[in-house]
């Protein structure tokens, strides 16, 4: 999730999502607003996965399981 803000909230990162979505010229925002939006599905996937991983891993430490 750390890399996700800091892909988000550097100077490009923010000026893309910037001109994705409050670009004044129509070509500009249809060419960055699906990548914007892939992007951010992306991340938000590695979010959910990140978010499930862990919940596995403190279930299995609470249980005392070992992998064999």
């Amino acid at each position: 999730m750390l890399l996700a803000a800091v892909i988000a909230l550097n100077p490009i990162g923010l000026d893309f999502v910037s001109c994705a979505f409050f670009a004044g010229e129509q070509l500009a925002r249809n060419i960055a607003q699906p990548i914007v939006l892939t992007a951010m599905a992306i991340l938000g996937l590695i979010g959910v996965l990140e978010w499930l991983v862990r919940v596995s891993m403190i279930n299995r430490r609470t249980r005392g399981g070992t992998i064999a």
